[in-house]
């Protein structure tokens, strides 16, 4: 059944009729289905709870240290990103299932009529031969960009990811490696996902080294840290918040610019608790520190932790060396998950400095359900609940 409901996904996707009726805003089935990131879209009133966001995009201040910027949203900071890329480096290209079409979600379009078939090609229905494809690109030198149609499906091509790209430079003593690879993949919750398109598996890869993992929050760090990977010589797992594809809307700059990996954001400085997020949660955990600061007083310090391998252990310490306190949230499982991680090392680092438990607010241990999604995602209340859980112990 699920692979059947995929080869129609996939298929409808690849069909020019329905890539030109999803443009047009016809309500086709699939169409309709893929691109109702808001309630707004859904035509149907008695839906739109089902699908309401459980957070609100706030947008950061625009940046003025790079040059002319333009309205964007998420997907489109993606494309200009692929933009400049292209333009800039005549080895690179882009590949993966219907990206000449412009992708599923609309990231590529263009970018085949602008630099050509060569450069931006459709492949097989096949995660695996597109990272194989990619790691082959890259030891050649070249600037390969692989996109995963949705991060669930990056699983058959683990192999390829973990026994090859990330090992690549240690098996060969450096003569060789595969550097120049990216692989870009719609990851996180949506609003109507269900198993097959709402998980987030960067906890897998999270164990691997030799690759670096990095999830955005926004259109300005999107364009800037996915060309930062694309720059480095390592290769990088991009995971591009779906929901966020058109929710998210800021003022981009329209020339290159670069944001350091492995390097995590302070958004809001506090003296009570630290709240770290990444990609999507970044906004709920956002809407929690107001929300403690009007209901409880208590001052929160947001942290946005950006890349998570090699993640910034510094910024993070240094932080709860500061407040005592900890919360850390994500959509993935709470098993296993990289809060996990987080919080283990914490507790190495700074347990003289806690003054409660470190919490964790994520995912249950389930598969992602379709119904029950409102129940299953870490939402304000949820993380409010732990703040004021810490704060009382």
């Amino acid at each position: 059944m699920a692979a059947a409901a995929r080869f129609l996904l996939k298929s409808a996707a690849s069909s020019k009729a329905s890539i030109n009726n999803i443009t047009k805003g016809v309500r086709s089935g699939l169409g309709l289905t893929l691109l109702r990131l808001s309630p707004k879209c859904d035509p149907h009133a008695r839906t739109q709870k089902r699908h309401a966001a459980h957070f609100t995009f706030q947008p950061d201040p625009t940046p003025t240290e790079y040059g002319q910027t333009q309205k964007m949203n998420l997907f489109q900071s993606i494309t200009s990103a692929l933009d400049n890329t292209l333009a800039k480096d005549p080895t690179a290209v882009i590949f993966g299932e219907d990206v000449a079409f412009g992708g599923v979600f609309r990231c590529t379009v263009g970018l085949r009529d602008k630099y050509g078939q060569d450069r931006i090609f459709n492949t097989p229905l096949c995660e695996q031969g597109i990272v194989g494809f990619g790691i082959g690109i890259a030891v050649t030198g070249a600037t390969a960009i692989a996109e995963i149609q949705f991060a669930d499906y990056i699983y058959p091509a683990f192999d390829q990811i973990v026994n090859e790209a990330a090992k690549y430079r240690y098996r060969s003593g450096n003569l060789f490696d595969c550097g120049s690879l990216t692989i870009r993949a719609p990851w996180g919750c949506v609003g109507h996902g269900s198993l097959y398109h709402s998980q987030s598996p960067e906890a897998f890869f999270a164990h691997c080294p030799g690759v670096k993992i990095v999830i955005p929050r926004s259109p300005v760090q999107a364009k800037g840290l996915l060309l930062s990977c694309i720059e480095d010589k390592n290769p990088c797992i991009f995971f591009e918040p779906k929901i966020l594809y058109r929710a998210a809307v800021e003022q981009v700059p329209v020339e290159p610019y670069y944001i350091p990996l492995s390097q995590a954001e302070v958004l809001q400085e506090g003296s009570d608790v630290t709240l770290v997020a990444w990609g999507t949660q970044v906004h709920v955990m956002r809407e929690v520190a107001n929300m403690a600061q009007e209901k409880l007083g208590v001052s929160c310090e947001l942290i946005d932790l950006q890349t998570i391998l090699p993640w910034d252990t510094d910024t993070v310490c240094k932080s709860v060396a500061k407040t005592g306190r900890l919360l850390v949230s994500h959509e993935a499982p709470v098993t296993g998950g990289f809060a996990a991680e987080i919080s283990s090392t914490v507790q190495e680092e700074c347990f003289l400095n806690l003054e409660a438990p470190i919490a964790r607010v994520c995912g249950y241990d389930t598969p992602f359900p379709h119904i029950f999604e409102p129940f299953y995602i870490p939402d304000k209340w949820k993380c409010f609940e732990a703040v004021k859980k810490m704060i009382n112990y």
